[in-house]
């Protein structure tokens, strides 16, 4: 038996064990334990945590969306939330708290700092995405340094994207799942309508 054969089999052994359908709790109490399952599924993820993965935890044909509508309701009050992001979803903070944890826990400023000109190139890739340096030269008149796109990488909101079909085939830009997360968009259709002045 190959490694991979023996951890698929035992990867089934766990999932044969595993009982979402819980058909013998009654309704009420079935539900809850599904909405439990899903709470600490998204309470371990340091990330969003997509409809599928979810799925894998309730019953056949269980009602994600509902169960999260409820845990949603169960959180009214409490200083965090359950957001959608990036196509799945997470729990944060409220912002209203951000002083009082920074003040607790004396995590300092983890906030994304900006330049005006990282900011406005971020916001070209993201419209205009993919996206090579040419591009975004033409849009701000100027070259855009290595520099500047090295460090909006570094901070995960950009990566390569598919080649140019220009001449020498260069690199592109695209936005990351991270970009969503952090300015909390579900998908880039979520991003504000650019008006005619923007262009």
């Amino acid at each position: 038996m190959t490694p991979t054969t023996k951890n698929k089999n035992s990867a089934d052994e766990r999932n044969a064990c595993f009982d979402r359908e819980l058909s013998d709790l009654p309704p009420e109490l079935r539900w809850r334990e599904w909405m439990g399952r899903i709470e600490a599924v998204l309470f371990a993820s340091a990330s969003p945590v997509g409809r599928e993965d979810l799925a894998r935890v309730v019953g056949q044909g269980a009602p994600v969306e509902l169960l999260i509508e409820d845990i949603q309701t169960a959180l009214v009050g409490r200083p965090y939330e359950l957001a959608q992001v990036a196509g799945g979803w997470m729990f944060r903070t409220k912002t209203q708290f951000a002083d009082a944890i920074k003040a607790a826990a004396e995590l300092g400023d983890q906030s994304l700092a900006f330049t005006q000109m990282e900011m406005g190139v971020l916001c070209a890739i993201a419209y205009h995405q993919p996206i090579d340096r040419a591009g975004l030269a033409k849009i701000f008149g100027k070259e855009v340094s290595r520099d500047l796109l090295a460090r909006l990488r570094y901070k995960d909101l950009i990566a390569s994207g598919p080649r140019s079909p220009r001449p020498g085939a260069p690199h592109t830009f695209v936005t990351t799942e991270r970009f969503l997360v952090t300015f909390d968009l579900e998908s880039l259709r979520d991003l504000p309508e650019l008006q005619l002045s923007d262009l």
